[in-house]
């Protein structure tokens, strides 16, 4: 899950682990994705904590969302309905509805959003899967740093 170090997590690596003789390339693709949104479930957890707040839908863009099986993933390990935006361009289109509050086109974000931001598909969890998805996290990735912390000190000290 991890692809670069964090404040938390320094000497973070990626590493893809419980793979057998069975598993082909899909299931390493899926992993990568799986990898991803245990990242941002951590995020969610972090800043539902932080701000005091329960999230109880997402909103996806960017290229990932281009793909129906990764929405569909993302619905069913956050168990919450997943919304497709008619654009992928999410960057494109946040920095457009900043320009248009800052020209006073829209009287605030809320306004430009329901203006600009279309639902294009929703995705329902398969709360079966997301039960499976919870004890991965709970059980597997959120023990994952700290298990292979000494390892990536030693890849860091032979490699630099």
């Amino acid at each position: 899950p991890y692809w670069k170090p964090g404040i938390v997590t320094p000497y973070a690596k990626g590493a893809i682990i419980g793979f057998s003789e069975v598993h082909t390339r899909m299931h390493i693709y899926r992993s990568i994705i799986e990898g991803i949104c245990f990242g941002l479930m951590e995020g969610r957890d972090q800043l539902e904590k932080r701000g005091k707040l329960k999230i109880d839908e997402l909103y996806i863009a960017g290229g990932g969302s281009q793909s129906e099986e990764i929405c569909q993933i993302t619905s069913n390990m956050f168990g919450l309905k997943v919304m497709r935006t008619q654009t992928h361009e999410a960057c494109s289109i946040g920095a457009a509805i900043v320009g248009f509050v800052a020209m006073n086109e829209y009287k605030n974000y809320d306004e430009a959003c329901a203006a600009m931001v279309q639902v294009k598909d929703v995705f329902l969890p398969d709360m079966k899967e997301h039960e499976v998805y919870v004890e991965l996290y709970e059980n597997v990735y959120s023990k994952l740093y700290t298990k292979l912390e000494p390892l990536y000190k030693k890849i860091k000290n032979i490699i630099g």
